[in-house]
């Protein structure tokens, strides 16, 4: 009896929490969109606009990536390369790092990436999309939407282990030791 009282236990709480991400979702989308600047980006040929990003579509997700330096970071962009074709049927997508367009694309052939990389490194972008603390890049997530050639930031979330954009978390949760102190490598040794 206690083992079907505790299954409900959970499933209600699942079902809680559900709702509760699309309830916070619903409410970031009501927050007034806050026209920003055009950045320019350093792309794989020259600079870029961030308008230019959107390709045709009128929303874009950008991911605030911290670089090559931050195996989190590439965790969760190693899972949104298996996501890209369809992130990219709803909405433009892109990464957006501190590195250099060169290192980008020498890291990017390294993990297999196919999403388009752009480089902050010199913009004010990061910064201004709240993802800096201090000198250091934090990662996280914005959408924008582009309306009649002007763009407005829609809504942000940070990542950090156990967020909803990275499942390898929740997978690990699930184990009986749960993550068991894992923490993100960039290769690992066959076991």
């Amino acid at each position: 009896m206690k083992t079907k009282l505790l299954a409900g236990k959970i499933r209600r709480l699942e079902d809680r929490l559900v709702r509760e991400h699309q309830n916070l979702a619903a409410l970031k989308r009501r927050l007034p969109r806050t026209a920003v600047e055009d950045y320019a980006l350093a792309g794989p040929r020259g600079p870029v606009r961030l308008s230019a990003l959107f390709g045709g579509k009128r929303d874009l997700v950008v991911v605030h990536n911290m670089g090559r330096s931050c195996p989190y970071c590439t965790l969760w962009a190693d899972g949104f390369n298996g996501l890209l074709p369809h992130l990219a049927d709803r909405a433009a997508f892109a990464v957006v790092s501190p590195d250099l367009p060169a290192a980008q694309r020498k890291f990017a052939r390294s993990r297999g990436w196919r999403f388009p990389m752009y480089s902050g490194h010199g913009s004010g972008f990061t910064a201004d999309m709240g993802f800096m603390d201090g000198d250091d890049p934090q990662p996280g997530v914005s959408t924008f939407r582009l309306v009649r050639g002007k763009v407005f930031r829609v809504a942000s979330a940070p990542f950090g282990p156990f967020d909803p954009f990275c499942s390898a978390w929740h997978f690990f949760a699930l184990l009986a030791d749960g993550v068991d102190g894992w923490a993100p490598r960039y290769r690992y040794q066959a076991r």
